[in-house]
């Protein structure tokens, strides 16, 4: 008598279908809220932020491999998908505009492939050397070979082509910008999916104890060299979708500096999470378009954040959202709103008196023939005159002095609700 079959069910993640729906939403409603062409432009170049930033991660979160070299993936798919830009416009190759990013992906993909398989025989430091040296040869060689990448004057092109199709010229900002947040969507599942994949897997585990991995019969090499062609793809889309945005590609594409910039915000994001990146792009976006507007020393601002954000909080943004979302799903935020409060305000205090500083300074340099005053925050500053520099220096004493004290009785308090939340969660598992 034969036996019934018994069927099982996984039941579907619900919450996840949830945060892909609201990032799908978030995408196409963006640009309806900000109408104006500086805030679609912004939008645009997050989308493309965001491929580039979570393709890197690939290696630096994922993988553990430090990349100071990236850029020249990115770059490569810009030049190769203008290049194929100009082609199509001039009747010479048969692909439509919004197939040009996968141009630029196929592009990275072979540049990866070429150069990948030598750079992550490696890891550890003598990788994170030769990405470097590879991003130098690179850049050096695209200035040498100016058919190609068109010298200082880069290589331009034009992305209205033909046509239009249902309306679709792509000469309008708003339709590049729903073209990027199509790829953005598309890009960010394929490279999630790439996380629960046996790929993805093995890559955690090559980072974490590579010798282990070697024990159980895997090669180490081909783990790294498949995950390093795979990043290379996306961020060849990035590049192509960069280069129909701009219509313009020059050798900054591959300058050590975009290479920085992907390794600086994938941080300052969260590399250890899959969706730190992606606050990693829109702060490099923020901070390239509007803080450089408001200041010549934006940079320096730069460099004080990470270094702030290494000391107190090296897992980045994403960490401390989840860390509090932690604490919030067990009803302890209440108690610590008030310790927040006290930190953001010792925090600001010596901000403002560190920015008025590093304004002054910047002024004294670079403006000394405008006179020694200035305006900073809606005052007028006297560059010149002890007042103003004695003012920013008791700003920065009292805000650090004070901003140690509370850290040390907020760090207090955070560990007894941890230690609150433990014994919660034990008492739970109990019943």
């Amino acid at each position: 008598m034969s036996q019934a079959k018994e069927f099982h069910f996984k039941p579907h993640n619900v919450g996840r279908w949830i945060v892909w729906g609201l990032f799908a939403l978030i995408l196409f409603v963006a640009p309806r809220i900000w109408t104006s062409g500086l805030a679609q432009t912004m939008l645009t170049q997050m989308g493309i932020g965001v491929i580039a930033c979570l393709a890197y991660n690939i290696l630096l979160g994922q993988g553990g491999m430090l990349s100071f070299g990236h850029a020249v993936y990115s770059g490569m798919g810009a030049f190769l998908a203008i290049h194929a830009l100009n082609m199509a416009g001039a009747g010479t190759l048969g692909v439509p505009v919004s197939l040009i990013p996968l141009v630029g992906g196929l592009a990275g993909l072979v540049f990866a492939a070429i150069l990948g398989y030598v750079s992550t025989k490696k890891a550890g430091t003598p990788f994170a050397m030769i990405t470097l040296g590879i991003g130098e040869l690179v850049f050096a060689l695209a200035l040498m070979l100016p058919e190609f990448s068109g010298g200082e004057g880069g290589v331009s092109s034009n992305r209205v082509i033909g046509k239009p199709l249902m309306g679709i010229s792509f000469g309008p900002q708003i339709q590049v910008y729903y073209l990027v947040a199509i790829y953005c969507f598309i890009c960010t599942a394929a490279m999630f999916a790439l996380t629960r994949t046996p790929l993805g897997r093995m890559l955690n585990a090559v980072r974490d104890n590579p010798e282990r991995v070697e024990f159980v019969g895997y090669n180490t090499h081909w783990v790294r060299f498949m995950a390093f062609t795979i990043s290379g793809f996306f961020a060849g889309i990035a590049g192509g979708l960069g280069a129909i945005n701009t219509e313009i590609v020059n050798g900054e594409v591959l300058h050590a500096s975009r290479s920085g910039a992907y390794l600086l915000f994938t941080f300052l994001g969260g590399a250890t999470f899959f969706f730190g990146p992606i606050i990693g792009a829109v702060l490099m976006v923020f901070c390239g378009v509007l803080l450089s507007e408001l200041t010549k020393a934006w940079l320096l601002y730069l460099g004080l954040i990470f270094l702030f954000m290494v000391m107190y909080a090296p897992g980045g943004f994403a960490s401390l959202i989840l860390m509090n979302l932690r604490v919030a799903a067990f009803g302890k935020f209440k108690k610590l709103w008030t310790s927040y409060l006290a930190l953001a305000g010792t925090a600001l205090a010596a901000l403002i008196g560190a920015a008025t500083m590093i304004e002054m300074v910047y002024h004294r340099q670079l403006n000394e023939a405008l006179g020694p005053e200035l305006r900073f925050m809606g005052a007028t500053l006297n560059s010149a005159g002890l007042d103003a520099w004695f003012g920013a220096g008791f700003l920065i004493v009292i805000g650090v002095a004070l901003f140690e004290l509370v850290r040390r009785q907020y760090v207090h308090e955070w560990g007894e609700i941890q230690e609150d939340i433990e014994k919660e969660i034990k008492r739970r598992e109990a019943l």
